[in-house]
């Protein structure tokens, strides 16, 4: 999955409507499509549906096979030094050290950790696409968010959601900042790499978390042909029971473009739920009857759009968003007599799920008794190595009209790193004379491979006490 770039684009109502298919190829799926009541999202899993113009990608890879992103990053008060480039600071730089490393360690391309596990099983259910997955993690904001059409007071452009460092360049919080530009190359597309937004501190979330997206393309004359004929041989050659419910309708709130023609647009959209509930459906192999349900969703660069969510232990995960491709996103690509569709997810919260880790946190453990558990193309369930005590420490403060939750997260991960566990709000009253707000937050240090001591952690909560005066502004309690 959640903050970021994919819930500041989805903020707002998210109306629950979506689209049919055509009763043809809808008869096909006959066999494996239920109708059911839809339930409420409550949650959303925070893949990204955009698709950004990258004008000159970079790989991490050079001819000479050098990884540039495997330089330790350096900051100085002028400069910020990444994959071997250097880029000027100013007003609007907020990168950390502790992030900066982060973009060293390239989990998706360790063929044996979780992550890349996953994005290797998705990446085996969609057969002739080309995947991409070395793309830098520096992207400017015009390929972040300008060419994808934000608006200059879209929230996912906040210093508070996103990493910069500096006005001009960012780290990228979605895949699509490179999928526009993927386009042009093939009409088969993976995309997967890691993605960076400021977020809470709990067993789920972490400001680096990785995403997958795919799409296809089909030209738009025979579209409905072709994708007749592969959803039948799909179909002939899948194993394992999966049942469908899909209620979905087109409407208004999430309407067919205008330019596409509507058999091809509701074959493009069959094509897309038939693909990815074979993906689930490989994923989720030991799930005897796969329950998936489709669900209306609205995303600014598909159109319409949906989003799937999967019975699993007796509850309902939300997988993954998707939808058909904006046309005018396709005509800049070069390809406006094409027509197709685009999905999103994020790795990790399937991984969580699928191979039973309890905590985001590690995912990024460098401990042997983590990494050493898992093998490629294999879902084996982790084995907890520990549970260290926690040791608990409060922190109160007169908080002021500048403080926002997310920076103080950010000074938290600075000073402490992994070894906290959660952060959360545990009281805030106004005062009724002063009207000075006074929160109190409680942080969950517990190291996952070791013991902390008490004065160990004291050490670290005076300095970040400290830092939050001299960064917040804020007076302690």
């Amino acid at each position: 999955m959640s903050s970021g770039m994919f819930r500041a684009a989805t903020q707002g109502s998210r109306a629950l409507r979506s689209a049919t298919a055509t009763p043809t190829i809808r008869a096909m799926l006959s066999s494996t499509t239920g109708r059911s009541a839809r339930a409420v999202l409550q949650r959303t899993l925070r893949p990204t549906l955009t698709a950004a113009f990258h004008t000159t990608p970079l790989r991490l890879t050079s001819e000479a096979g050098s990884n540039p992103m495997k330089e330790t990053p350096v900051i100085t008060s002028e400069n910020i030094t990444v994959g071997g480039k250097t880029y000027p600071s100013d007003k609007y730089t907020n990168v950390t050290p502790t992030i900066l490393e982060k973009t060293t360690r390239q989990l998706h391309l360790n063929p044996k950790h979780p992550v890349a596990i996953i994005k290797e099983l998705i990446a085996s259910g969609f057969p002739g696409f080309k995947h991409y997955d070395t793309f830098s993690p520096v992207v400017t904001t015009k390929e972040n968010f300008d060419d994808l059409c934000f608006s200059d007071d879209h929230p996912g452009r906040a210093v508070t959601d996103t990493y910069y460092l500096n006005e001009k360049i960012m780290l990228r919080t979605h895949t699509s900042a490179h999928q526009l530009r993927v386009m042009t190359e093939s009409d088969k597309i993976l995309v997967t790499a890691d993605v960076y937004r400021r977020d809470e501190i709990d067993a789920s979330h972490y400001p680096v978390f990785h995403q997958m997206e795919g799409a296809q393309l089909f030209d738009a004359k025979t579209a409905v042909d072709v994708i007749r004929k592969d959803i039948a041989q799909s179909t002939s050659a899948a194993s394992g029971s999966i049942h469908t419910t899909d209620t979905t309708l087109i409407t208004p709130e999430n309407p067919k473009q205008d330019c596409h023609d509507e058999a091809a647009m509701l074959a493009t959209a069959d094509h897309l739920k038939h693909s990815l509930n074979m993906m689930v459906r490989k994923l989720f192999s030991h799930e005897k009857d796969l329950q998936v349900r489709w669900i209306d969703a609205q995303f600014p660069f598909t159109s319409p759009s949906w989003e799937m969510e999967i019975l699993y232990q007796g509850k309902w995960l939300e997988v993954l968003g998707c939808g058909v491709i904006r046309q005018d996103i396709l005509v800049n690509a070069g390809k406006p007599d094409k027509i197709g569709w685009a999905f999103g997810l994020g790795l990790e919260r399937l991984a969580l799920v699928l191979f039973g880790i309890p905590d985001i946190r590690l995912f990024w453990s460098k401990d042997d008794r983590f990494l050493k558990q898992f093998e490629p193309g294999t879902i084996q369930k982790f084995k907890p190595f520990s549970k260290y005590p926690a040791c608990i420490k409060d922190i109160s403060f007169w908080s002021n009209d500048q403080f926002h939750e997310n920076n103080f997260c950010e000074i938290v991960r600075d000073i402490a790193g992994d070894i906290v566990e959660d952060v959360q709000l545990i009281d805030e009253f106004t005062h009724p004379k002063t009207k000075k707000r006074s929160m109190c937050y409680r942080i969950n240090y517990r190291s996952m491979d070791r013991n902390v001591t008490n004065d160990e952690i004291n050490v670290l909560q005076e300095k970040l006490r400290d830092e939050v005066v001299n960064r917040m502004k804020v007076e302690l309690r």
